[in-house]
C-alpha cells in the first residue's frame, strides 16, 4: 500500500493494531470508529476501520446499513421490543426510576416514531435514543429533522447519545442529569 507517494511502514501498522488491542481490553469490546482518535490513521493504513479492526484480530461492528436495516430487537424488563441493546438500557433505566413512558410514539404529521415519551404536568415530552450520530450521513438528516419538527410543534425533547451511555460507569450519573426533573424521589 502506498500513501502520498511512499510505503507505509510495516512498524506503524503494527502501533496501530497494539492501540486497537489495548483499546478493546480497555473497554470489554470493539471499539466504535468514534471512540479511537487514531480511527483515520487506521482508515488510511489498513483500507477502512473494519479493516483494522480485522488486522488486530478481532470481530467488527456491524456497518451503517446493517445496524439501520437489520436491528437487533431487544425486549425491556416492562415487555417494550426496543430496536437495540442500548435501546434496552434506557428504556429498563426509565422503568427502574418509575418514568412512566410510552415506546414508538408518532410525531405530528410525519411517519417519524420518536423512541419514547413521557408525560410531565400534561406535557408530552419526547425521548429519542440517537445511536448512530456522526455515524450517517442520512442519520443525521433524520435526527435534524426530527428535532426540527419538535421545535416547531413545541414539543420537548430530551437526546440521549452513545456517549451519555458508554463508558457504561458514566451511564447512570449521566441519565439522571438528563432526567433529573422527572425522577421519583
Amino acid at each position: 500500500m502506498k500513501c502520498r507517494g511512499r510505503v507505509k511502514p510495516k512498524h506503524a501498522r503494527q502501533k496501530l493494531i497494539n492501540i486497537i488491542r489495548q483499546k478493546v481490553k480497555e473497554l470489554q469490546r470493539i471499539p466504535a470508529r468514534r471512540e479511537m482518535k487514531e480511527s483515520k490513521t487506521c482508515q488510511k493504513n489498513f483500507g477502512s476501520w473494519n479493516n483494522a479492526i480485522i488486522a488486530a484480530g478481532f470481530h467488527p461492528n456491524r456497518s451503517h446499513s446493517q445496524r439501520m436495516y437489520k436491528r437487533t430487537n431487544t425486549k425491556a424488563l416492562d415487555g417494550h421490543l426496543c430496536d437495540s441493546v442500548s435501546e434496552a438500557l434506557i428504556d429498563n433505566w426509565l422503568t427502574k426510576n418509575k418514568i412512566s413512558h410510552e415506546r414508538d410514539v408518532s410525531y405530528p404529521e410525519t411517519n417519524h416514531k420518536a423512541d419514547w415519551s413521557i408525560f410531565v404536568e400534561r406535557k408530552k415530552i419526547f425521548i429519542e435514543y440517537f445511536g448512530l450520530a456522526n455515524d450517517s450521513p442520512r442519520y443525521d438528516r433524520t435526527m435534524k429533522e426530527k428535532k426540527g419538527l419538535c421545535r416547531k410543534n413545541k414539543i420537548s425533547l430530551i437526546a440521549i447519545l452513545p456517549q451519555d451511555l458508554y463508558p457504561k460507569e458514566f451511564f447512570e450519573k449521566n441519565l439522571k442529569n438528563k432526567f433529573k426533573k422527572f425522577l421519583v424521589v
